[in-house]
C-alpha cells in the first residue's frame, strides 16, 4: 500500500519576511511546497491543492412557544474570501494500463496563488472565526486519499496615519445620583485623548476631568473594551471583554479630579475587523465613574487598532531625515503626537508664540537649510499674521494739509 510506503506529507509555506512564513497581506502571493517523502517506490495518481479563506459564524438561541414548548433557533452564516484550485501532479494512465511511479526518496512539488487584494483579518471569536488555510490531497486508483492541510495567517493593513484615525476624541457626561428618591448630586466626567487611531503596544494619554457634587466618595475607572458582532439572518449577536483597565483614586464628595494624561497601555490585542459583513471587531475607551446606591456614569469614546504604527514628522520626513546630521533642538517645541490645532486668538496673542515659531538663524544650520527635510519643517513655522487693532499704528501727521477731493 502506498500509504504505508509514505514516510512523510506535509505542506511548506515560505518565509515572507525573515523566517515568519505565515503571516500574509492582501495581494501578496503566496508560495510553498507539498513534501512527500517515500520509503519504497509507489504509484501516484494525482496531487491536487485548494486554497481557501472564509468568515463563518455560527450560534444558537432557546426560544419559548409556550409554557410546555421550546426549541433552539439557529443562526448561521459564511463569506468567502479565497478559493483557488490548483493540480501538481496529474498523471494519467499510458496505454498499457499503467502509471507513474514515484521512486523513494523525497519529493517536493511547488506551488504559488496570489491573494486577493481584499481580505478580512483572521480571527477566533466564541460565535464566529476567519480562517485561511492550503490543502493537499494524494490520490491513488483504488486507495483511500491522503489529506494535509496547512493554516496561515493573513493581516489586513490599517494605516493609523490618517486624518479619520489622527482625530482627538473627546466627550463630557453627567449624571444624577439618587437614592431612594432622594437627590445626592450630581456626578460629571470630561475625557478626551488625542487621537482615535492606535497600534498594540502603544500608551493612550488620558485627559479627564471628574467631578463629585454628590455626598458620597466615588471611583473612576478607565477600560479599553472589545467588541465582537457576529451577524447571521439579520440578527446580531455581541460578545464584550474587557482588554485592559485602570482604577484611579477615590474622589471625595465635593471634590474634583483631574488626569493630566494617565497612562493606559494596550496590549497584544487582533487588528480591528470593519469591513467583514458577518463579523466585526471594535474596540473603545471606556472612562467611567462607580457612584454607590446608583448605576455608573459611563463615558464611551471610540478606538481604532491598526497594524501600521504613526509616523511623527509623517512619512514624507521619513525616508529624508535619515540623510542629515545636525542639531535641531528648536524642533523640541514640535509635539510627537498630533493634537487638534489652537484657537487663532491662542497664537497670536501671546508673544513667546510668536518667538517659539520662528525658524532658527540660518547661521545655525548652515547649508541644510537648502535640503528637503528642512524644507518640510518650515511648512508648519510660518509667522502667525500681524496683531490686530483698532488704532492705526502709523496715524497720519497733523501738518499734512487735507488733500482736496475736487482737484
Amino acid at each position: 500500500m502506498i500509504f504505508e510506503r509514505l514516510k512523510r506529507f506535509f505542506i511548506v509555506l515560505e518565509a515572507t519576511e525573515g523566517d515568519d512564513p505565515v503571516a500574509f497581506s492582501p495581494g501578496q502571493a503566496v508560495s510553498g511546497r507539498v513534501v512527500l517523502e517515500l520509503a519504497a517506490a509507489a504509484r501516484l495518481g494525482a496531487l491536487r491543492l485548494r486554497a481557501m479563506g472564509a468568515a463563518r459564524v455560527h450560534w444558537t438561541e432557546s426560544r419559548s412557544a409556550g409554557s410546555s414548548t421550546a426549541y433552539t433557533q439557529s443562526y448561521s452564516d459564511q463569506v468567502e474570501f479565497l478559493s483557488h484550485r490548483d493540480t501538481l501532479k496529474s498523471v494519467l494512465p499510458t496505454d498499457n494500463g499503467e502509471v507513474t511511479v514515484l521512486q523513494a526518496g523525497r519529493h517536493e512539488f511547488p506551488f504559488t496563488f496570489q491573494l486577493p487584494e481584499t481580505l478580512a483579518t483572521s480571527f477566533e471569536g466564541k460565535h464566529g472565526s476567519v480562517r485561511y488555510w492550503v490543502k493537499a490531497k494524494l490520490h491513488r486508483p483504488w486507495s483511500t486519499v491522503k489529506k494535509v492541510k496547512k493554516e496561515f495567517t493573513v493581516i489586513e493593513p490599517i494605516d493609523i496615519n490618517t486624518p479619520a484615525l489622527l482625530a482627538p476624541q473627546a466627550g463630557a457626561k453627567e449624571k444624577l445620583a439618587r437614592a431612594w428618591y432622594c437627590n445626592r448630586g450630581q456626578v460629571s466626567v470630561t475625557a478626551k485623548i488625542d487621537r482615535k487611531g492606535y497600534t498594540p503596544g502603544e500608551v493612550i494619554p488620558i485627559f479627564a476631568e471628574i467631578d463629585n457634587c454628590t455626598s458620597r466618595a466615588v471611583v473612576p475607572k478607565a477600560a479599553i473594551v472589545q467588541t465582537q458582532t457576529f451577524i447571521a439572518r439579520g440578527t446580531k449577536k455581541q460578545k464584550k471583554s474587557v482588554v485592559t483597565s485602570i482604577v484611579g483614586d477615590s474622589i471625595a464628595a465635593g471634590k474634583r479630579e483631574v488626569w493630566h494624561g494617565r497612562a493606559l497601555k494596550i496590549p497584544p490585542v487582533g487588528p480591528s475587523i470593519l469591513q467583514c459583513r458577518i463579523i466585526q471587531v471594535e474596540y473603545s475607551l471606556k472612562v467611567c465613574v462607580d457612584i454607590p446606591g446608583t448605576s455608573k456614569l459611563l463615558l464611551e469614546l471610540p478606538l481604532v487598532i491598526g497594524t501600521i504604527p504613526l509616523h511623527p514628522f509623517g512619512s514624507r520626513t521619513s525616508s529624508v531625515s535619515s540623510q542629515y546630521s545636525v542639531n535641531m533642538d528648536w524642533l523640541s517645541t514640535i509635539p510627537e503626537q498630533p493634537e487638534a490645532p489652537p484657537e487663532y486668538s491662542a497664537v497670536v496673542s501671546s508673544p513667546e508664540a510668536e518667538q517659539s515659531l520662528a525658524p532658527p538663524c540660518r547661521s545655525e544650520l548652515g547649508g541644510i537649510l537648502e535640503g528637503p527635510f528642512f524644507a518640510y519643517i518650515q511648512e508648519f513655522r510660518f509667522r502667525p499674521p500681524p496683531l490686530y487693532s483698532e488704532i492705526d499704528p502709523n496715524p497720519p501727521s497733523d501738518n499734512i494739509r487735507p488733500r482736496c477731493m475736487t482737484c
